[in-house]
C-alpha cells in the first residue's frame, strides 16, 4: 500500500471517529440511546451527522476494498 493510501485511510479513520463520537454525544444530549441510531427517527441535525458518518464508513470501506484488490492483482 502506498504512503498516500495509508495517509488517506488514517485521515478517514480519524474523521470517522470524531463524527461518531460527536453523533453519540449529541444523541445522548437529546435523550436518544446511541445504540439505536439505526432504529429511531433522528432530528435533522442528528440525521446530518448520521449520514456524514455513514458516508465516511462507505468511503473507508471502498478504500479498503481498493487496497485489497490492489494487493490481489499484484500477487501479494
Amino acid at each position: 500500500m502506498s504512503e498516500l493510501g495509508k495517509s488517506k485511510r488514517t485521515e478517514l479513520e480519524k474523521t470517522l471517529g470524531e463524527i461518531d463520537q460527536r453523533l453519540r454525544r449529541e444523541m445522548v444530549a437529546r435523550g436518544f440511546d446511541p445504540a439505536q441510531d439505526d432504529n429511531v427517527a433522528l432530528t435533522a441535525p442528528l440525521a446530518k451527522l448520521y449520514m456524514e458518518r455513514e458516508n465516511l464508513r462507505a468511503e473507508l470501506e471502498a478504500l479498503r476494498d481498493r487496497e485489497i484488490n490492489g494487493l490481489n492483482e499484484n500477487g501479494s
